[in-house]
């Protein structure tokens, strides 16, 4: 599929301004290998070729292993993920699949054992920004395989 238009050309204070937000998210503490997992699983369940292609490439370039990317669709039924890794991303399916139903009381509780209110904030807008990305890169049709990580795995 050929890209639809160039979204960053035709809106760049928008897209600068989720650039601005991305750079937030990444300097805000949160572990990059978290940030990884969440990127990809929101990508993978939302169906973005392009930010699996994008975020499976950053997490290998920044040291993420081939056996947990390989797993992470059937994370829930593997040993190799933590548990704070496992509280984001139940967290990061519980908001990324709203149209199954809202976050639960129990989906809460369970990421606030591992993250303290501003970590969750934080990990709750990765979240968002990523499903804000998936949604550019495929209503403009992104073209996957195009992405090279940067020496430090950043885009």
């Amino acid at each position: 599929m050929a890209e639809r238009l160039n979204y960053a050309k035709a809106f760049p204070e928008g897209i600068h301004a989720v650039l601005n937000l991305e750079k937030t998210i990444r300097a805000s503490g949160l572990e990059s290998s978290l940030l990884g997992l969440v990127k990809t699983r929101a990508s993978q369940m939302n169906g973005c070729a392009y930010c699996i292609d994008m975020h499976t490439k950053d997490a290998r370039a920044e040291g993420e292993t081939e056996q947990r990317l390989y797993a992470l669709s059937a994370w829930r039924d593997t040993p190799f993920f933590t548990p704070r890794e496992r509280a984001a991303l139940a967290w990061t399916e519980a908001l990324t699949n709203i149209q199954q139903g809202h976050a639960s009381d129990e989906e809460y509780a369970a990421v606030r054992s591992q993250f303290d209110e501003a970590e969750l904030v934080r990990l709750t807008l990765a979240i968002t920004q990523i499903n804000t990305w998936n949604r550019i890169a495929i209503g403009f049709r992104a073209e996957p395989g195009i992405y090279q990580p940067t020496a430090h795995g950043k885009a």
